[in-house]
């Protein structure tokens, strides 16, 4: 089965998120924050299949997980999405020239998430 990890301090997001990507067939972990995720992704036996990660939060903040997850050599290949409520363009530029491959703007659908995994490949 394929796994996702969603990371958003919002425990509500979290589980709209998981319940998505559930009904599209992954096994769903989650994280508060980045710095817990990398913890998690660090202790994982394998890496994700996809993540999907929330711009601010405490701690360890959205790009600055994309930066530190992409510094890993062992998560080049995995697809990344920024789902966020930052709109401007500028934060959209930033997040994907950290190296995120997907970009969603809160409030978002479960057919918005549905078709970037379309986008990515991960679904049909």
């Amino acid at each position: 089965m394929a796994k996702a990890m969603v990371i958003d301090d919002s425990r509500a997001i979290r589980m709209i998120l998981g319940r998505t990507l559930s009904q599209h067939g992954y096994e769903v972990s989650t994280a508060g924050n980045g710095r817990e995720a990398l913890e998690l992704l660090n202790a994982a036996p394998s890496s994700p299949n996809l993540v999907l990660v929330d711009w601010n939060m405490p701690e360890m903040n959205g790009l600055e997980f994309v930066k530190a997850f992409r510094a890993d050599p062992k998560y080049s290949d995995v697809p990344l999405m920024m789902v966020t409520t930052e709109t401007e363009i500028d934060q959209m530029v930033r997040a994907l020239e950290a190296g995120a491959n997907e970009y969603v703007m809160k409030p978002f659908t479960d057919e918005i998430i549905a078709d970037k995994l379309r986008v990515l490949g991960l679904i049909q």
